[in-house]
């Protein structure tokens, strides 16, 4: 199986890093794989493809079964997530889950084709701000009605946030190859409201 996080990791921190750590102790025969999402259509101000995809990189340097997809980053159209992971399971061979945290869950209806997302792929679902998952789930019609596409773990509960870390620049959120490239390259230099 493969098992896909999205996101735009700008920067990758160490939050990142420890959800593909749970998730890969909680599948050890898979693999992971970073699917950051292109600067070209996003309303966010972020740091180059190029050097979110270095970092994510450097983040990932010796795990085993860990890589990075520049799939999204090569479109000059978004095509949405589920395209990216039919075209990912196309690439592996293979099956392909979505890592997401609890929040996504409030808007997740409303994603481009999500009865194809829920009716093809599993969706791990990580706990976040102590939101009750089974909650949104049973809530929500459309993701209730593909209730067994949904694999939770709502114990897990990380605090991602790579708008503290620009906020702050604080070299303990992020793996300090990643630090030195951020210092090396200028990144995120008075960019606090990004």
């Amino acid at each position: 199986m493969i098992i896909v996080f999205g996101g735009a990791f700008n920067p990758v921190t160490n939050a990142h890093l420890e959800v593909c750590d749970f998730v890969m102790d909680q599948y050890p025969d898979a693999s992971f794989v970073f699917l950051p999402v292109s600067s070209a259509y996003t309303k966010s101000a972020l740091a180059s493809n190029h050097d979110r995809v270095q970092m994510l990189r450097l983040a990932i340097a010796g795990k085993d079964h860990v890589d990075v997809s520049e799939i999204e980053i090569n479109d000059t159209d978004f095509l949405g997530t589920y395209q990216s992971l039919i075209r990912i399971a196309d690439r592996y061979n293979d099956d392909v889950a979505f890592v997401v945290g609890a929040d996504n869950l409030v808007g997740m209806h409303k994603w481009i084709n999500v009865h194809g997302i829920l009716s093809e792929f599993k969706i791990i679902v990580l706990g976040r701000f102590g939101l009750d998952i089974d909650k949104l789930i049973d809530g929500n019609p459309v993701l209730k009605r593909h209730r067994s596409a949904f694999v939770t773990f709502p114990t897990f509960d990380v605090d991602i946030s790579s708008t503290v870390f620009r906020e702050a620049l604080d070299p303990t959120m992020v793996p300090d190859s990643v630090y030195q490239y951020i210092q090396q390259n200028e990144l995120y230099r008075g960019e606090a409201d990004v």
